[in-house]
């Protein structure tokens, strides 16, 4: 590290980004003595392993000065958020959870629900569970208030002729002018409060509509505002968790273990639970130890975006920076936020309901882990049962052929070891074999491919020296034969077997009828996955082929036009087709086009 850079930083707050050799940040941080905190990287010895990691990465360093310490947090999570550093801790939302959308910026504002939440003007509501949740209240809502669903202009003129809804009842047509804009905005302030969890208010103000309507003999209206309270304290009463007052909280609970850990957010509105959300920290690389480390970088990224901030948090344990994460939250919202580690009572029971949730979720997430990592192994296992193989096969080779009667014939090998691709063992063919023919072709590449293997184990190595546990033919009973029948010329056994793709019937060597695995198999995914890689690898190989011969062939044929000219003629004009159409005046506009050659050109595709 530069000693001098070192030397020249201030002693003021700010924010520091690490890069690494290739210039890329790998960890953002704040300080309210930028000098302290950076020298400190180089100067201790007795770093957390994760922290020395990280140093030793360090080629080079950035700084940002701001006025307090508050700044340089916001700053700070402006910046995680756009570098996403590989040792800063990194939320996972395991869904992208609904939101209900509420478009306050519109003249007649919609109501519906969205999983792209964005600070535009409009008022968003949730997150919610699923999008069951979200149906069902909107249904509800919409019954409620008959508010628009339509995508019309509403900006202008009101001339529009109200459609079904509006006869129907489900809406009440602000398109033809049936309610003023004063009326509707009521309405829409209503279903809000309704989403805030103000139930109670809004059927005090529906109570009082419903007598004002009855006073006016206006008996109509007052059975439609009796109606909507009595479906409103229906829907009140099936909430399931009320926090015994109506405060609007979050409530955190974490768990972790293995190096991964799971967050648990609670979301009260009116004192009542209208949605949760998890996530997920994986903590291999990032540099937090504790939980208080965890919960403090959870709040900065997590509220620098959230949709509302409550005027109260609940937390598993203190954070760092509590405080100065507290003022930070208080002017995000406006009013004051709490920070608050409840030590008994209601709240205490709500942050350990919380806990539980999340370690429900990270016991799932671990067991999901280890069943993602033992799912090669078991197909493994599954295939060397049913191919009755000794061991399960830990290389297989698979094999394909790629071409378009005829031309740009090639061969994919695509290797996977351990039941997992290794693509620095993948190797391309381009087949000679006159076409189309697919079973020659076939014989071509596991020709060449054991031949040049054999070779090599005879001179003491090479990249074909190591021989498969197990081939997989991409094709039928006919491409599986003739492989056999080249392995056995060259005196290689080695079990293989044959997929054809149209009912995925597998071909083993000596057997009559093909075998057709259950669809659930763990063997037969494995087969389609190397079967599929191979088609990949050979297809764009063949692709690349078949793109350089039409696009560069006929032009090359052209006295006068290199590989430069070629080029230049294929970027202006987009491909060998257009220079073919093209006029002598338009050649004429291509750099290194002389008006000679464009002559030259022309005559040769049009004489």
């Amino acid at each position: 590290m530069d000693e001098e850079k070192l030397k020249k930083l201030p002693d003021r707050p700010g924010v520091y980004l690490m890069k690494n050799q290739q210039g890329k940040v790998i960890y953002v941080g704040k300080a309210i003595s930028l000098k302290r905190r950076v020298r400190s990287y180089f100067q201790k010895q007795d770093h957390a392993p994760k922290v020395q990691a990280m140093v030793e990465r360090i080629h080079d360093f950035e700084y940002i000065i701001t006025d307090s310490e508050l700044e340089a947090l916001i700053l700070e999570c402006n910046l995680i958020k756009q570098y996403a550093p590989w040792y800063n801790i990194q939320l996972r939302d395991d869904k992208s959870y609904p939101y209900i959308k509420v478009t306050m910026e519109e003249r007649f504002p919609r109501i519906f629900s969205t999983r792209r939440p964005q600070r535009d003007g409009s008022r968003l509501f949730g997150p919610f569970v699923d999008t069951a949740a979200v149906n069902s209240t909107l249904s509800f809502l919409r019954k409620l208030f008959p508010l628009r669903t339509c995508r019309k202009n509403l900006e202008g003129e009101l001339e529009h002729r109200p459609c079904l809804n509006y006869h129907i009842k489900r809406c009440l047509a602000p398109c033809a002018g049936k309610i003023t804009q004063e009326e509707y905005r009521q309405l829409v302030e209503a279903a809000c409060k309704v989403l805030e969890g103000k139930d109670e208010e809004v059927i005090e103000e529906l109570k009082a509509q419903m007598k004002q309507a009855a006073s006016r003999l206006d008996f109509e209206r007052a059975a439609l505002l009796r109606d909507r309270i009595e479906d409103l304290k229906t829907v009140t009463e099936k909430q399931k968790m009320e926090a015994g007052d109506n405060a609007d909280r979050d409530v955190l609970g974490m768990a972790c273990q293995d190096n991964l850990c799971s967050l648990q957010v609670f979301i009260f509105r009116g004192g009542k639970l209208i949605g949760r959300q998890h996530f997920s920290v994986p903590l291999e690389a990032q540099l937090a130890d504790t939980g208080g480390e965890i919960i403090a970088a959870f709040l900065k990224q997590y509220y620098s975006k959230a949709t509302t901030i409550p005027q109260e948090i609940l937390l598993p344990c203190q954070a760092e920076e509590q405080d100065l994460i507290e003022r930070w939250l208080g002017e995000l919202k406006g009013k004051k936020v709490r920070l608050h580690l409840p030590q008994r009572g209601e709240k205490k029971r709500l942050v350990e309901l919380a806990t539980r949730n999340a370690d429900y979720a990270l016991r799932e997430a671990i067991l999901a882990r280890e069943q993602q990592e033992n799912r090669p192994k078991w197909a493994l296992e599954q295939l060397a049962e049913v191919l009755k193989l000794e061991e399960p096969p830990q290389r297989i080779e698979a094999f394909d052929i790629s071409n378009i009667q005829g031309t740009d014939p090639v061969a994919s090998m695509v290797v996977f070891i351990g039941g997992v691709p290794a693509k620095a063992e993948y190797r391309r063919f381009k087949l000679k074999t006159p076409g189309p023919n697919d079973y020659a072709m076939m014989e071509e590449v596991i020709r060449r491919r054991f031949k040049r293997g054999l070779l090599e184990r005879q001179e003491g190595g090479g990249k074909f020296a190591v021989f498969p546990d197990l081939v997989v033919i991409d094709g039928g009973a006919g491409q599986l034969s003739r492989a056999l029948e080249v392995m056995e010329e060259l005196g290689v056994k080695i079990p293989s077997v044959g997929l054809a793709e149209r009912e995925e019937e597998l071909y083993r060597e000596g057997e009559g009828e093909p075998l057709r695995l259950p669809r659930d198999s763990e063997a037969l995914y494995l087969l389609q996955r190397l079967r599929d890689e191979a088609h990949r690898f050979a297809l764009t190989y063949h692709r690349g082929l078949r793109q350089k011969r039409t696009t560069g062939s006929i032009l090359d044929e052209i006295p006068g036009v290199g590989p430069a000219r070629r080029k230049a003629l294929i970027r202006y004009f987009g491909s060998a087709r257009a220079v073919a159409e093209a006029s002598v005046e338009d050649l004429e506009q291509v750099e290194g086009i002389s008006q000679n050659l464009a002559h030259v050109i022309y005559d040769y595709f049009h004489n």
